[in-house]
């Protein structure tokens, strides 16, 4: 399973790196759903301690703070009048950067008593996620640039304004 993730993420960064268009649903819901994964994942460990919460929540504020710092380095534009994002080389120096304290920080919390299993890298991720979320998302809704279509339902691109609104703000 942490196989197919690693290569998830990579494909990700990749697919970021050559610009894509940005959907509602592409920013909103992936760090959603794996937080959600990650937490229900540690909430059935059959032991969890407070050292582990405490640990947890350190790592995951770091993991934040570092999805937002990545996230402030997105560019967005516009192209076919939908939004896109696009990677830059500081967003990938952050996620390296941000991994390294990630693990730095994992290593640190197993010596000092954190149990391995509690800290599921499902919820790493999510939260890293969220973090750029936090930042992309008011950044996406304040450029009043339509998100682009869903590619899975096919729907249409969601306008963070009224058309009329759209209009003035420019």
């Amino acid at each position: 399973m942490t196989v197919l993730i690693v290569i998830a993420v990579i494909g990700l960064v990749v697919k970021r790196f050559a610009g894509e268009p940005l959907s509602a649903r592409e920013l909103f819901l992936p760090p959603l759903i794996l937080v959600g994964i990650g937490a229900y994942q540690m909430w059935n460990l059959p032991a969890v301690t407070v050292t582990d919460v405490v640990w947890v929540v350190l790592t995951s504020m770091v993991g934040v703070l570092a999805g937002m710092a990545r996230g402030a380095t997105i560019r967005l534009f516009e192209r076919d009048g939908m939004l896109h994002q696009r990677y830059t080389p500081w967003t990938v120096l952050i996620w390296v950067v941000g991994l390294g304290a990630g693990f730095g920080l994992g290593f640190l919390a197993l010596n000092f008593g954190m149990h391995a299993e509690a800290k599921p890298m499902i919820l790493s991720i999510g939260v890293s996620l969220l973090g750029e979320m936090l930042i992309i998302g008011p950044r996406a809704l304040k450029s009043g640039i339509p998100f682009a279509p869903d590619r899975r339902s096919g729907a249409r691109g969601i306008s963070p304004l009224a058309p009329e609104q759209r209009f003035r703000s420019r």
